[in-house]
């Protein structure tokens, strides 16, 4: 083994130990807390001495929308497709790298139908079998975001909605466990999140009747997080949503609305909506970056392709994706304009930054991170009208056509249609370097 890959791999194991919750010295075969512990359960010190009485349990009235009784609609999502799939017969994985191959030795998966070059897949977690060692949370607890207090305004989240139902999923949890299976009423959702390319994302996860469980397979492709369902061992790109090798390879999942926004604005314009609950299950302390100093560091971590010069690797780009039409939206260029009006495959989409939102990424407390604020998309019509959009200097933004005064999440304030929301559009804000690689053809403002 060279020095190099050496010390790539130890600060892989230090990283993942540290998003885990275990320390560097761990047994690699009890790494990512892995305990059965189920969220459900009281974590909770119980008293020893005298006549002590139980603890408290944490978890009390908390909501727990997994666990219910009513079934799962399984009728929506998207049928399995098999556009750009590849099947080799012989050798399939004849090209799987010697220490790809060594860790998913013992996984099912269906290697000779894939969309990619199987080259291209990395080992992020270097252990035999690393699926899950970063846990996703499979029975995640809500609270009232009024209730939420544990968390400073300025730290940063995924912002979901469904069909009405607002939930604020912090950055603080996702950083530890990357994906969470969720459900709003009868759709079961994923929630994603990979803090090596900074990229949030929600998807519906049913395909063909079935409702998947998905799980962090320890790989990485451009850096970005490649997840596995349980059902077929089939893996997915994150920030793509694309099955790449496997039974379910070439298959897309649909998107749904997510956008990183700061707690403090999610309160302020949603405040009936649910924050995911710190009490997971699991001994980690939430609020810590385990990835200090990440997002100021001069090059990506683990990642082998060629640095789009454009702009900074680690600076920031709204990716906005309308049916597949790629646009990205630079942060750097949001901070001189602060609002956009654009047109993106026919949809008319406005973007706009502001806020106070805290970098997840850099300093040891994400609390006291420097600023990154908030870049968010959203469809410009409402109605038969088409808006156009001019930033107030106030983190508000005022319509041409109505006089509306809009809050920095798409929520009328005062005006015409005070009240009104903006629809979102599917967005991401990935690390430049990311949206490059997985993107290289796509638009990027201005052009």
């Amino acid at each position: 083994m060279t020095k190099t890959r050496f010390i790539v791999l130890l600060i892989a194991m230090s990283l993942i130990a540290a998003a885990c919750g275990t320390d560097g010295g761990s047994d690699p075969d009890d790494a990512g807390g892995t305990d059965d512990v189920s969220a459900g359960e009281d974590t909770g010190a119980t008293g020893e001495s005298g006549d002590a009485e139980e603890a408290a349990d944490p978890t009390a009235g908390l909501i727990s929308p997994t666990q219910t009784d009513e079934p799962l609609n399984l009728d929506g999502g998207v049928e399995r497709s098999d556009e750009g799939v590849t099947v080799v017969s012989d050798d399939p994985q004849g090209d799987l790298r010697g220490d790809v191959r060594d860790i998913t030795s013992p996984w099912p998966t269906d290697w000779s139908r894939r969309t990619i070059e199987l080259g291209t897949l990395g080992a992020g977690i270097p252990a035999t079998d690393p699926r899950d060692r970063i846990p996703p949370i499979d029975l995640p607890l809500f609270e009232s975001i009024q209730d939420a207090t544990w968390l400073d305004d300025r730290e940063p989240g995924a912002l979901v909605e469904v069909d009405g139902d607002v939930r604020f999923y912090s950055l603080s949890i996702l950083t530890r466990h990357e994906i969470v299976n969720d459900r709003f009423g009868d759709v079961p959702v994923a929630v994603t999140y990979c803090p090596l390319c900074n990229t949030a994302i929600a998807f519906d996860a049913r395909v063909d009747g079935q409702a998947l469980r998905f799980g962090v397979s320890g790989l990485l492709r451009n850096s970005d997080v490649v997840m596995w369902d349980e059902g077929t061992t089939s893996l997915w790109q994150q920030i793509t949503g694309e099955a790449v090798v496997g039974e379910f390879a070439g298959t897309q999942l649909d998107f749904l609305p997510t956008a990183i926004v700061s707690y403090g604005d999610a309160r302020e314009n949603f405040p009936d909506a649910l924050s995911l609950s710190r009490e997971t299950g699991f001994d980690i302390a939430y609020g810590a970056n385990p990835y200090t100093s990440y997002s100021s560091s001069a090059s990506p971590f683990l990642f082998n392709g060629e640095v789009d010069d454009r702009y900074p690797a680690l600076s920031r780009v709204v990716g906005v994706d309308v049916d597949g039409t790629i646009k990205g939206y630079p942060f750097q260029t949001l901070f001189d304009e602060r609002a956009v009006n654009d047109t993106v495959n026919g949809v008319d989409v406005a973007v706009f930054w502001g806020g106070d939102t805290a970098d997840a990424l850099d300093s040891n407390i994400i609390a006291n991170s420097q600023t990154i604020g908030t870049g968010i998309a959203f469809n410009r019509q409402v109605g038969d009208e088409v808006l156009t959009f001019t930033n107030n200097g106030d983190d508000t933004f005022t319509d041409a056509e109505t006089g509306t005064t809009w809050s920095l999440l798409g929520v009328g304030l005062d005006g015409q249609l005070a009240g009104e929301r903006l629809e979102p559009v599917a967005h991401r804000n990935e690390f430049w370097f990311a949206w490059a690689a997985f993107f290289p053809e796509a638009d990027t403002y201005p052009t």
